[in-house]
């Protein structure tokens, strides 16, 4: 499917700096327009320019404090930065209430700066479905950094790892008594660990009993993870989170993780298309009333489930 002349002017104004072209192709990744492939690739070999950082963690732990914190913190040394919030989206409605106009307002008006908030949709793994086309739009944008703040997420909500460089989790001293149930989970995709509203009673034990459960990984070339203390809405401790964070790229590059990393990012990426490209093909194939009866017969119990995908295959193969 071909652009079209003002589709390429668009894509144009965006690689020129133009905000408002980036916001409108962010939107055209959000809605998965018919497009969107022909744009990704017109944007040329711009991806791995950008490194990116995933601020994870569980509800309450003040990420949205944090990320606008560690944004001016770059922007102090003169770094370009893309956001992307993803806000959680009703399982009803798929409806959101998205933060971009409320979250950060103190880099509202730094053009070094760009905020987008999505919705979920639904998507688990704390992320949303666009978050990787967003993130090649942020980078042939020229963004130095980009932090992509996840919904609070759980212990197998865990997708920011595949889409970051550096993962932070980010918990806070209320936290202490599911550290235990955390492990199998969100504790081992950490590569540094905050602490967060250290002010707080029980934030000190936290942080001991986070550096326990990091202690014991041991062997060559194995990352330290850092446990850090933050109190993000006093803005202390963020300078230090973001030398951590520098210390884990340079520890990535020196050891070549990052760009075997980055492979697998891309083969991932593959994957996720390829998945896409069918459930588009079998929708075009069977038309929605077939595959709705399909689903009908799935969902009353005439078909087995794996009967009915057998059929739905054999029919556009």
């Amino acid at each position: 499917m071909q652009l079209t002349h003002d589709e390429k002017i668009l894509i144009d104004r965006m690689l020129g700096g133009d905000r408002s072209a980036l916001a409108r192709l962010i939107t055209y990744a959000e809605s998965r327009h018919d497009k969107l492939p022909e744009i990704l690739k017109s944007l040329g070999s711009r991806s791995g320019a950008s490194y990116i950082v995933g601020i994870t963690g569980p509800p309450g732990a003040g990420k949205s404090t944090l990320t606008s914190r560690l944004t001016a913190q770059y922007r102090q040394s003169g770094k370009r930065i893309g956001v992307l919030a993803v806000d959680p989206s009703s399982p009803f409605t798929g409806g959101s209430i998205l933060g971009d106009r409320i979250r950060m307002q103190e880099h509202s008006m730094d053009d070094g700066v760009f905020i987008r908030s999505i919705s979920s949709r639904g998507t688990h793994g704390g992320i949303s479905r666009a978050t990787k086309e967003i993130i090649k739009l942020y980078e042939a944008y020229g963004m130095d950094y980009i932090i992509v703040e996840t919904v609070g997420v759980g212990q197998t909500e865990l997708d920011i790892i595949v889409h970051s460089d550096t993962v932070v989790v980010v918990l806070v001293p209320e936290a202490g008594d599911t550290v235990q149930t955390m492990k199998a989970g969100l504790m081992e995709i950490a590569d540094i660990f905050v602490v967060n509203k250290a002010d707080r009673e029980g934030a000190a034990l936290l942080s001991a009993e986070l550096k326990d459960t990091v202690s014991i990984r041991t062997g060559i070339n194995v990352w330290e993870i850092p446990v850090l203390m933050t109190s993000a809405v006093n803005d202390t401790g963020i300078s230090e989170l973001m030398n951590s964070i520098e210390n884990h790229r340079a520890f990535q590059i020196e050891n070549d993780l990052l760009t075997d990393k980055r492979a697998k990012r891309r083969e991932e990426e593959f994957s996720q298309i390829v998945q896409e490209f069918l459930e588009r093909r079998i929708s075009e194939k069977l038309g929605d009333g077939e595959c709705k009866t399909i689903s009908d017969r799935v969902r009353s119990g005439e078909l087995d489930p794996y009967e009915a995908a057998r059929q739905m295959i054999d029919k556009i193969i």
